[in-house]
């Protein structure tokens, strides 16, 4: 069978990933071997594929392939996350673009447009994934709003609620103006913002005399309830006890004393605010101060603001300035930088706001998860989060878990007719539990609210193994704990810190060991990528412009774990190409005409060599996967594969120009590819799977497939074979340098002469000359006169030239060499000088100095001989 001059990356794509799908290859259930499991951090059911998911579900793939080839039975939990606000944004847009408002239809005719507008796009990210190769286990797909999903995550509130961790209260939460709902600390974003400073003169009443106020936000003042001044400050010792006008309004608000104001800040007053800031809100409490909210929920005023009611909270700020100037009631107006909150979702500016609420007590239920990532239980990959991770832990705030949506898990409480309320899964229980408490029952209705969706996801590595409502399950047992966690470090305390909280409380055990936390995708610039900033590529397009092995390799290359990755499509180029010089290798070797006979002497130390060679790499490899190094380990192995089986051994072994090769050394190639192919099939699954089936190979089964093929095992390896190696190399490289540097054609062969020391080239001789092209190839004990000579280990080389030879230029080049010898000569004495360095150094990196000491002094005396010669 012909193979195709080149790599058609989408063929091979479709068909592969059906065959996998169609014979079963992704599918796990239990059984004896060692499990290797990981749930994939569920995208937004409203997302499509972005370059942030390229890279974490490439990593997720990589793992689960490599765990699979090493036969462990691997399985790969896909799904999609409800997103609460984010999906109820979307869902009253599609309303809004039809003429439908969500305050004029019920609750149960939203949730049908939303389930709707779930099956029609909540799958698209999936099957876009499928593009990528994600290799998951497909039939066990979830959602968070999966029925049993949904009762997993009401049983975790009605447990916590009874164990006392859950309350309900009126506080100071963050709202979200636009997404109309209240949210936790850790879904607001701080931003530095551009303001103004506005100086507002409060009129003390029955006075001539006022006091500045120094705010940003004017907008407010018509909900202030107090001025506060510290009782040390001077300035204001004789306004004890008196009272102020609020400005546009005039309604008598005290003045009060607290040492919370800072003296030095503004003017040294301030307005107490209690229902719209919280420093404001719990001075409001210690001093008994009236709580005025003057917002509604959408972020404009009410009737209690007295002016400007219905205007937006920044129209009314721009109008309240304007009115404040005309009454001669501003001092003065000035540029101003502040922290200020956005919602993580709609980016909406938070407004604090005082709201009843459900929370979730964190105290407690934290500290397990601080200890686990304290004593290394759950690592975190890399530890360098560890510090942001213990600050958050060890300052954890009550948790406010109640939404104000439709759409999500809703909260199983139960109100009566006296608004008293209880705690059950159902109407039914509800009924019950009221009666036991001797309470009537009349007139119940459910709690509007719906639970935040980092509820539902903290119990996920749980719950896609039904391992809440039923945790003696098979597949709980034996899947749970899972292995590694993927993930992105924004999300570290959002979903990490909760699903471990969460874990321990059920099983008293992590949900994960591993957590691995890539870095963001940024464009040449460093800017984020984003589709705002029309920066981001479509992993889509990419996949398609350069096969998704390209797009894999490249996107890898640039990602060590947790750093961000200055992504350009260069990477991919890079990765195609990788791709082709893999199939441009393979079809040299399926070209070759065979002959029945044995290899030959080169040949076969040319396998031992890259045998070694490939063992050796691979030790390195397994470190790179053990320590968490994806990039490190896709580099190793592209080296592997382009430079020592690429660019020496095919080359060493290719017989010549239209001869046939030997069927001894043939068949070791064919063993050698092969073990290539393997370690190769993580990165790249599709070209690999590809090749692996070709004729030459062999028959393989239907079964007989690369994706369940055992991952190569780090066999012996020959150093001094490879060290040896290393010099043959190194003078095959002068040789074509100096070709380069003379102008001379590949095709002149050149007389070699080498002063060996302790190196027989017996063995590499006929790989010297083929691969340097030498006429002549002869052992010496003395300089030859008038030739070009380099170094190759400690040994001297000398190539004749006749009369091509430019002596000065030659001079100049080793004179060059030597002054590069002797600057890193003094960095290596330099560090064999320090005494810290000397005791504290692993043995064997202070030996390994004294080597490189060594070698240079040996080869500056050899450089300096020839330049003397040269100068004779």
């Amino acid at each position: 069978m012909s193979i195709a001059k080149t790599y058609n990356p989408k063929e091979a794509e479709d068909k592969w990933y059906s065959y996998w799908m169609s014979h079963g290859f992704f599918r796990s259930v239990p059984d004896d071997r060692e499990p290797y499991t990981i749930v994939m951090p569920p995208p937004n059911v409203t997302g499509v594929l972005h370059m942030g998911h390229m890279l974490n579900n490439t990593i997720q793939d990589v793992l689960i392939r490599r765990a699979r080839m090493q036969g462990k039975n691997a399985c790969w939990v896909p799904g999609t996350d409800h997103a609460s606000i984010a999906t109820e944004a979307k869902v009253v847009a599609m309303l809004k673009e039809k003429g439908i408002e969500k305050s004029s239809i019920s609750r149960e005719e939203f949730l049908e447009y939303a389930w709707e507008w779930k099956e029609k796009y909540g799958g698209i990210i999936l099957k876009q994934l499928e593009k990528l190769g994600a290799s998951c286990d497909w039939e066990r797909t979830k959602f968070t709003m999966d029925p049993d999903l949904s009762e997993a995550v009401l049983d975790t509130f009605i447990k916590f609620y009874k164990e006392g961790y859950i309350y309900r209260g009126i506080r100071m939460v963050n709202w979200d103006p636009e997404g109309k709902t209240a949210l936790s600390d850790e879904e607001v974003i701080r931003k530095e913002v551009n303001q103004k400073l506005y100086y507002i003169r409060y009129q003390i009443k029955d006075s001539e005399e006022s006091v500045i106020i120094a705010t940003t936000r004017p907008e407010t003042i018509m909900a202030d309830s107090a001025i506060c001044i510290n009782p040390l400050d001077e300035r204001y010792k004789h306004l004890q006890g008196k009272t102020v006008l609020v400005p546009l309004i005039n309604r008598e608000i005290p003045i009060i004393q607290d040492e919370y104001v800072e003296m030095e800040f503004g003017t040294g007053c301030l307005k107490v605010t209690p229902a719209h800031d919280l420093n404001d809100y719990e001075l409001g409490q210690k001093h008994n101060l009236e709580v005025i909210d003057i917002l509604n929920d959408n972020g404009s005023l009410n009737e209690k603001a007295q002016i400007l009611i219905g205007e937006d909270r920044f129209i009314a700020r721009k109008k309240i300035a304007v009115l404040l100037e005309e009454a001669g009631q501003i001092e003065k107006i000035e540029d101003y930088k502040s922290q200020v909150g956005f919602s993580e979702r709609t980016n909406a500016a938070i407004e604090p706001k005082l709201s009843m609420q459900w929370f979730l007590k964190m105290d407690k239920l934290s500290k397990p998860a601080l200890e686990y990532v304290e004593d290394g239980t759950i690592k975190l990959i890399p530890d360098k989060f560890f510090a942001s991770y213990k600050h958050w832990m060890e300052n954890v705030k009550d948790w406010c878990i109640s939404r104000q949506l439709w759409w999500g898990q809703r909260i199983p409480a139960w109100y009566n007719e006296k608004n008293e309320w209880v705690i059950a899964k159902t109407e039914l229980e509800a009924v019950k539990e009221f009666e036991s408490q001797g309470k009537m029952a009349s007139g119940l209705r459910q709690e509007d609210d719906v639970l935040d969706t980092w509820f539902s996801s903290g119990l996920w590595p749980m719950s896609v193994f039904d391992g809440v409502r039923n945790p003696e399950n098979a597949d709980f047992q034996y899947y749970y704990p899972t292995n590694d966690l993927v993930t992105a470090p924004e999300i570290l305390f959002f979903w990490v810190a909760r699903m471990i909280i969460m874990g321990h409380d059920y099983t008293q055990k992590p949900p994960f060991r591993n957590v691995y936390l890539t870095g963001i995708v940024r464009d040449k610039l460093g800017r984020k990528m984003s589709k705002s900033l029309g920066n981001s590529p479509d992993p889509i397009e990419l996949m398609e412009q350069y096969g998704t092995d390209g797009v894999r390799v490249g996107m890898l290359l640039s990602s060590p774990a947790g750093n961000d990755l200055m992504f350009d499509v260069s990477y991919c180029e890079q990765g195609r190409n990788f791709a082709n010089k893999i199939w441009n290798a393979f079809r040299l070797v399926k070209g070759w005409e065979v002959v029945e006979k044995e290899a030959t002497a080169s040949q076969k130390t040319a396998a031992k060599w890259f045998e070694s060679r490939f063992n050796q790499a691979l030790i390195e490899i397994e470190e790179h996967f053990s320590n968490y190094r994806l990039s490190d380990a896709l580099m190793s192995t592209y080296k592997l594969i382009w430079d020592d089986f690429c660019s020496w051994y095919l080359e060493l072994i290719k017989p010549a120009y239209q001869s046939p090769i030997e069927s001894e050394t043939l068949a070791i190639v064919k063993g050698l590819f092969q073990k290539v192919l393997k370690l190769a099939h993580p990165f790249m699954p599709f070209i690999t799977e590809e090749l692996w089936h070709d004729e030459i190979f062999g028959d393989r089964t239907e079964k007989e497939c690369i994706i369940i093929a055992d991952f190569p095992k780090v066999g012996q390896f020959d150093e001094s074979l490879i060290k040896e190696f290393s010099t043959v190399q190194q003078i095959i490289s002068e040789v074509r340098n100096i070709r380069n540097s003379k102008g001379l054609s590949p095709k002149v062969a050149l007389p070699l002469a080498i002063n060996a020391t302790n190196i027989d080239y017996s063995k590499y001789q006929d790989s010297i000359v083929k691969l340097a092209n030498i006429e002549e190839l002869t052992f010496v004990k003395e300089k030859v006169s008038g030739a070009v000579s380099f170094l190759a280990g400690k040994d001297e080389c000398y190539i004749t030239l006749e009369n091509n030879i430019d002596i000065d230029a030659e001079k100049e080049r080793i004179s060059k060499e030597i002054e590069y010898l002797q600057g890193f000569l003094i960095s290596v004495d330099k560090k064999l000088s320090n005494e810290r360095f000397v005791q504290n150094a692993k043995p064997e990196i202070v030996e390994n100095e004294k080597n490189k000491k060594a070698d240079a002094e040996a080869k500056i005396k050899i450089l300096e001989e020839s330049l003397a010669s040269l100068n004779s």
